[in-house]
């Protein structure tokens, strides 16, 4: 084989080799953090007080907190299907204290054939209520071009972002959602899917990068071989003539 065509089939080896051994990594690194979430999840549930959190204080832990819905703090979540119905999440505002004050999502509520933007009626408790859930980044995060359809001021919504809502609102939010579990008697539904790791996904890439890399290993021995069998047949010709 010619030391160019050598030389680009070896860097071609070494490189998608290297990408199958990147995404193998990547792979052992979503495992290693969904272990992270299943042991935080397993952990007894925290009784939030009135204080600051940060977010890696209560990530993927179970919390408990006691205030009032703020009804007049509420976006509903658009493009949330649920075995194949349209429906909304319903992120809501629970005050704490007068200083502190954390998002709830109270869960999944069909949306109206009709008419999508008309809410169905649920329930919200008065007064102070008791809110058990999973404390997550954010309520939920949907597939979104742009961010019109995430615009300050709007009741329904693609996405919503803690930090923009506090901005918007004024609100003294805590960093974090809790996704709410315990049933409060709204007929709100939240079967909250599992979250998973991803690494599957990896593996696949990383068993494409490797049989890519095999490919033009054995492609460039092939050529290797064949070019060696016309230089060794070359001299035979040559004393036959």
């Amino acid at each position: 084989m010619r030391p160019v065509p050598a030389l680009l089939i070896l860097l071609a080896v070494i490189l998608t080799a290297a990408l199958g051994v990147w995404q193998y990594q990547r792979a052992q690194m979503r495992l290693t953090r969904q272990a992270q979430i299943e042991h935080a999840e397993r952990a007894p549930v925290l009784a939030l007080g009135a204080r600051a959190y940060t977010l890696s204080d209560v990530a993927n832990r179970r919390v408990r907190v006691t205030g009032r819905f703020l009804q007049n703090r509420v976006v509903y979540l658009d493009n949330r299907p649920r075995n194949e119905l349209p429906g909304f999440y319903v992120v809501m505002a629970l005050q704490i204290t007068p200083d502190q004050v954390v998002l709830v999502n109270r869960g999944w509520l069909p949306r109206d054939l009709r008419d999508r933007t008309s809410i169905m009626p649920y329930a919200t408790p008065a007064g102070d209520i008791t809110i058990e859930g999973l404390a997550q980044p954010d309520p939920s995060r949907a597939f979104e071009l742009g961010k019109g359809g995430s615009a300050p001021g709007l009741v329904i919504r693609q996405n919503l972002d803690v930090a923009d809502y506090a901005r918007e609102t004024a609100l003294p939010l805590q960093p974090f959602v809790i996704m709410q579990t315990n049933d409060t008697g709204d007929h709100l539904l939240r079967d909250w899917p599992a979250p998973a790791s991803g690494a599957d996904r990896n593996y696949g890439y990383m068993a494409q990068w490797a049989a890519m890399s095999l490919i033009l290993a054995l492609l460039g021995l092939r050529l290797a071989y064949r070019r060696g069998r016309r230089l060794t047949t070359v001299p035979d010709n040559f004393k036959r003539a």
